[in-house]
């Protein structure tokens, strides 16, 4: 059996030139930290805390609420929530997700909203300042009321 060695070579050159451009691709970005938790009042709804989960791919990103602070008054179908969360962006400027997105809420069950969307860039530093929610044609405006902890997120 005859082996060719321009088949070896080539195969060769195609491992090298795939190395070279694995090693040239950029890094994955991650959103670090991906989980905080921060309190918020919701005035005559109520108050608690929030646990916020965010993701990230390019200049997409993602974040979804559960709070403790608004709590369900009756079922809630899925997809029936709508809701703004407003960041502080760098300190200083502010940015909002927003979105209609829930899995289904029984009745006295925590609110949990999202994936809310929103646009980064890299470096942002966001973190909750405010979360709006609509459920029934009724919004409850909630403020933080304690800093995003560990810190604000870094895409």
């Amino acid at each position: 059996m005859r082996r060719s060695k321009l088949g070896i070579g080539s195969l060769l050159g195609v491992g090298i030139a795939l190395a070279g451009t694995l090693a040239m691709a950029p890094a994955s970005v991650a959103v670090t930290p991906d989980t905080a938790t921060l309190s918020f009042d919701c005035g005559s709804y109520g108050s608690g805390t929030a646990t916020l989960t965010a993701t990230q791919s390019g200049t997409d990103a993602t974040i979804s609420v559960s709070t403790s602070a608004i709590t369900s008054p009756i079922d809630l179908g899925a997809n029936s929530v709508s809701s703004t969360l407003t960041l502080t962006k760098n300190g200083s400027d502010t940015t909002v997700f927003s979105g209609s997105s829930n899995p289904a809420i029984p009745a006295g069950g925590a609110v949990t909203t999202g994936p809310l969307t929103g646009t980064v860039a890299p470096g942002d530093q966001l973190a909750g300042s405010s979360l709006q929610v609509v459920v029934l044609g009724i919004t409850a405006t909630c403020n933080a009321t304690s800093p995003q902890s560990p810190g604000p997120f870094v895409f």
